[in-house]
């Protein structure tokens, strides 16, 4: 257990330390937070301090203003400009495919009010994506806009390939496009393939010397239409994979021990609620 931790709830009350039994993502770590948060509000900020916390006084204010979210936008990133492109295209590209509204450049720093804290601990969703819960849930929300500057210490562990997962996270989990892109792209290529037939099979029996004799076109149908069952596979095998994580119903996370007054003590869970019996 760190001992900064147990210093600082030593010398405040009002701090508590949450260890949890293995690293279970940083979603899954806010929402442990926020699950024994007990003030008026909540704020989520990471601890490399790549956002930074002298926002929050600026959070507060628009809260009192009667805001139940105050979020961070990144108008700019100190990152190549390759990066922050694909950033910007990722949020409008995931703003437009959403079912309602999300904030773009809008990363988990925010000002939570505790009545929208306890909504989102009710959304049960194991593979979480707060910002889009946290839009999800509504209410009044606003943004507060900064320059995200780079880490104050340490070494990012993001990379294009935990990006991409991300993306896909996010996607998955609050739209449904990708299944309705696919369903008309299959009428379309139906239809399609039914007007070819009917053109070839007319050419053929008006100008039968007119039709292709060579085998080149249909190799290219096949593997068109065998790479398009491909993406079609890899789209729904993405929601049924998420489908799969909800229904084992594991805990989003396990905490090991809780620091209070300096004193760190095991953390006991509650004990199963028993399955009714069948009538």
């Amino acid at each position: 257990m760190p001992v900064a931790i147990r210093q600082l709830s030593s010398a405040d009350p009002y701090v508590i330390g949450i260890s949890h039994a293995r690293n279970f993502g940083s979603q899954a770590a806010f929402r442990s937070g926020m699950a024994l948060a007990s003030c008026e509000a909540c704020v989520l900020l990471d601890g490399d301090l790549q956002d930074p916390p002298e926002l929050i006084a600026d959070f507060v204010a628009r809260w009192r203003e009667g805001y139940d979210v105050v979020y961070g936008r990144r108008v700019r990133r100190d990152m190549p400009w390759r990066w922050e492109v694909l950033y910007k295209g990722f949020y409008r590209l995931l703003d437009s495919l959403s079912d309602f509204p999300i904030p773009r450049d809008a990363g988990d720093f925010s000002l939570i009010d505790h009545r929208v804290v306890g909504w989102l601990l009710r959304c049960r969703e194991r593979d979480s994506f707060l910002r889009g819960l946290r839009a999800y849930v509504g209410f009044r929300q606003t943004g507060v806009d900064y320059v995200r500057p780079e880490r104050m210490f340490g070494t990012s562990t993001n990379n294009f390939r935990r990006n991409i997962a991300w993306a896909k996270k996010a996607i998955f989990s609050f739209s449904t496009a990708p299944l309705d892109w696919l369903t008309t792209l299959g009428l379309g290529l139906f239809s399609l393939t039914l007007v070819l037939m009917a053109l070839l099979a007319a050419s053929k029996l008006l100008y039968p010397s007119s039709a292709p004799p060579g085998v080149v076109t249909v190799l290219l149908g096949i593997m068109f239409f065998g790479s398009l069952n491909l993406v079609g596979i890899a789209v729904i095998g993405e929601y049924i994979a998420k489908i799969i994580v909800e229904v084992k119903g594991r805990p989003p996370f396990i905490r090991s021990a809780i620091i209070k007054g300096g004193r760190v003590s095991d953390f006991q869970p509650q004990p199963p609620s028993p399955v009714p019996e069948a009538e």
